[in-house]
């Protein structure tokens, strides 16, 4: 359901209806009819029971999911008293903390007391103390946005703070002021830039403030919660937004301090690209190539594949500059980055593999690649190489549509070649022509370096030459062993 507005003469904002906010109610309830199945339960027992956050704010946006939060003056064991006889299934791992979680009907639900915590202001760990009203829990929410309930049995929509008015005007606030926000929990300041990049939403000057002033106070927050909101933000609609605020405000100086370290400083001398905003581009040009959603690996490949540029920058004569090995040193740099946020294994693998390879394409010139080079370009990059396909054209971001096209058209070149080369060979699936089993048998050694060693030779062969006949490997093996006084 689409937010409408009426227009007030002299005014920049809208100012929403009361027509609209009833539509709100009935639109919510609408599709989430087991909300007014289980709030009869809650009135019957002489209890509040609200739709609260998220499920609200995403109603008005026309994307409601499966999962809905509720809301309630009633405590936990009394919760868990009303819920237990009705739901197909219930949860205490939050209880601690005042939530209970059920399902019913294939939907999640979860079901929280009203909370009026207080913050020790070192950690974000909250001392949990249960409120008595709706408008305290709203209060302690962390954007207006998602400070918005709908009181279920009545039918009636409690906004306090005014968040579907910045949900109209697409505004990010705090209904507390966001000093006090930001301090009781910093990971909230992640969560505005998180926002940002899904909603496209503006953050108020006041938000962006705090965050400027309270960056530091991000440390506070473990690596793996920090990994959390950089990865959903990086997988919003909008995540240029979501980074410029991050490295505007100095937050990502203390959570990923290589992207403000790319802002070098550029001279009427020294004439090269800002490689910070060249790797926003390669970020949305990436984005634009995307198939299935979007797609983590690619994303952080995309905008950090030039990190090492920094560290290698070096001026030329002439007023050059250059960045050599690159991408080697930029490939280490994800390793190290991408572990200490916790990344698994295989994403930080998969990244800094791409970033080592997003450069080869440029020694392709017009073609000058023998089948080899082009065997070994898709072995190395295995099962990343339709990723580093996207990246590799998504790093053309010359404003020379000339040169531009150019290495588009090369680049489809290189394509085909993989693609006729992959039909004769099977390049998914190179391996060396004799199996490890063979390889023993033909030299008469066990199992151990040597075999290992025959493997690694005979597949740099097939790469080299293409598929050889059993006798040529054969022969090939035999003279290698020689060589290496084997035999």
């Amino acid at each position: 359901m689409p937010i409408r507005c009426l227009a007030v003469p002299g005014s920049k904002s809208p100012v929403l209806s009361e027509a609209v906010r009833e539509n709100a109610v009935v639109e919510l309830l609408r599709v989430a009819p087991v909300a007014e199945e289980l709030a009869a339960r809650f009135a019957a027992a002489g209890h509040q029971l609200y739709l609260v956050g998220g499920p609200v704010r995403d109603t008005m946006l026309g994307r409601l999911g499966n999962d809905l939060d509720f809301t309630t003056d009633a405590r936990p064991q009394q919760v868990l008293a009303l819920v237990r006889p009705w739901a197909d299934a219930v949860w205490e791992t939050g209880i601690a903390f005042g939530t209970v979680g059920l399902a019913k009907h294939g939907q999640q639900l979860e079901i929280t007391t009203f909370r009026a915590d207080s913050y020790d202001r070192v950690t974000r760990n909250p001392e949990v103390t249960f409120g008595d009203s709706i408008e305290a829990d709203l209060l302690r929410r962390d954007f207006t946005v998602n400070a918005m309930a709908v009181e279920v049995s009545q039918r009636r929509f409690v906004d306090p703070y005014g968040g579907m008015q910045a949900l109209a005007d697409k505004v990010l606030d705090t209904p507390a002021t966001p000093q006090e926000s930001f301090a009781d929990d910093p990971l909230r300041m992640l969560r505005a830039a998180r926002f940002v990049s899904q909603l496209g939403f503006t953050p108020a000057p006041r938000v962006v403030e705090a965050m400027t002033s309270m960056a530091g106070e991000i440390t506070r927050i473990t690596a793996e919660r920090v990994q959390a909101e950089l990865s959903k933000l990086l997988c919003g609609a909008y995540p240029k937004l979501g980074i410029e605020l991050l490295v505007d405000t100095g937050l990502a100086a203390h959570v990923l301090p290589e992207l403000p370290a790319m802002r070098l400083e550029i001279d009427e001398h020294h004439q090269h690209k800002d490689v910070y905003h060249h790797s926003l581009v390669v970020l949305d040009q990436a984005i634009a190539q995307e198939e299935d959603g979007p797609d983590l690996i690619l994303r952080l490949a995309a905008l950090l594949h030039d990190i090492g540029k920094p560290a290698t920058r070096r001026f030329e004569e002439g007023g050059g500059v250059s960045f050599h090995h690159h991408e080697v040193v930029g490939a280490k740099m994800v390793r190290k980055r991408l572990r200490e946020l916790k990344y698994s294994k295989e994403i930080v693998s998969d990244v800094a593999q791409l970033v080592f390879l997003h450069l080869r394409f440029h020694g392709y010139g017009k073609g000058e690649w023998t089948d080899s080079a082009v065997r070994r370009y898709v072995t190395d990059a295995g099962p990343l190489l339709s990723r580093l396909h996207k990246l590799v054209r998504a790093d053309c971001t010359t404003r020379n549509k000339r040169k531009a096209q150019n290495l588009q058209r090369t680049y489809d070149e290189l394509e085909e070649r993989i693609t006729r080369i992959a039909a004769e060979e099977d390049l998914a699936r190179v391996r060396p022509d004799l199996d490890g089993n063979e390889i023993m048998r033909l030299l008469d050694v066990p199992p151990g370096p040597i075999v290992g060693q025959a493997w690694k030779f005979l597949k740099d062969l097939r790469l080299d030459r293409g598929p050889l006949e059993h006798d040529e490997a054969v022969a090939e093996l035999r003279q290698w062993a020689r060589d290496q006084g084997i035999g």
